[in-house]
């Protein structure tokens, strides 16, 4: 199993510090687990314009391979404006949509207020839909009172549903595999 962390913004630091807090979670229950973060601040990420995928530049190409690659996603994002950032979305339209189909997908968010987790109901799980991926039932919405000046996680409320979303992505795709193998023998 391959679980792909994504940090969708290129601002700021306490998306990947959620996401990773999830990937560290998930290598508790499973430590053979093949895990990556893949922190978009650290890519040169092409818009995507129509044209195929091999004509992109390196970054894009390895940002495209990675998502392609995974069985599971944890997708992070900071709420700017009501909405998801535009490199997340365009992650989302540089990946061919049948990559995502019947992979497990989970959801994290931060924002500055309680209310912008609507978000990831209103605009990520719809996403999530169209591409026919497993969609963690929990997901993890934080603002910046869960985090202290060090920007270290302190909220136990948060840190217990990081653990449940963690559980559950694990569990989700375990589920996923055995009725794969089950109906493929």
């Amino acid at each position: 199993m391959k679980v792909l962390g994504i940090s969708g913004t290129i601002l700021g630091a306490k998306t990947a510090i959620l996401v990773e807090a999830v990937l560290n979670e998930i290598k508790k229950l499973t430590p053979d687990i093949e895990m990556r973060l893949l922190d978009l601040r650290d890519y040169d990420m092409q818009f995507c314009d129509g044209r195929k995928p091999e004509s992109y530049n390196e970054d894009t190409k390895e940002i495209i391979k990675a998502v392609s690659e995974a069985d599971v996603y944890l997708v992070g994002f900071p709420i700017f404006n009501g909405s998801m950032p535009a490199p997340l979305k365009n992650v989302f339209d540089l990946v061919p949509p049948d990559v995502f189909r019947h992979k497990v997908m989970g959801f994290v968010a931060n924002g500055g207020t309680y209310q912008h987790y609507l978000v990831i109901e209103n605009q990520l799980k719809p996403i999530a839909g169209y591409f026919r991926s497993y969609v963690a039932p929990s997901y993890v919405y934080v603002n910046v009172n869960h985090f202290n000046p060090l920007n270290e996680l302190v909220d136990e409320d948060v840190l217990n549903r990081i653990q449940a979303l963690a559980n559950e992505l694990v569990m989700m795709q375990s589920g996923i595999k055995k009725g794969f193998l089950s109906t493929n023998k």
